[in-house]
């Protein structure tokens, strides 16, 4: 495969992620989508070590992956601990708790 095949793909997940954080209200698919965009940031940063032979980009993308796995299990938790206390995971739900504090 050439590099413009991993480029549009790259900017295909991507643009899925930013369209999934925008248009969706439950938590848990937002979370996937951040997801989504930081894995095709991680291949961006792959390809681009590959295509330079240096292997700075495939350390920052393990990197990447380690930092990945860290944000996933604390907004798990985050997402568990919503659910037991509010018994929802609809992020407008939230954004009226927010506004009835201030």
């Amino acid at each position: 495969m050439t590099p413009n095949l991993y480029f549009m793909l790259a900017s295909l997940l991507f643009s899925i992620g930013i369209i999934g954080v925008v248009s969706r209200r439950n938590l848990f698919v937002v979370y996937l989508s951040i997801e989504l965009m930081l894995t095709s940031v991680s291949l961006l940063l792959g390809i681009f070590s590959n295509i330079l032979d240096n292997t700075n980009g495939a350390v920052m993308a393990l990197l990447m992956m380690a930092v990945i796995a860290a944000e996933a299990a604390l907004f798990l938790a985050m997402i568990v601990h919503l659910y037991r206390h509010h018994h929802s995971i609809d992020s407008d739900s939230y954004n009226a708790l927010q506004q009835e504090q201030h």
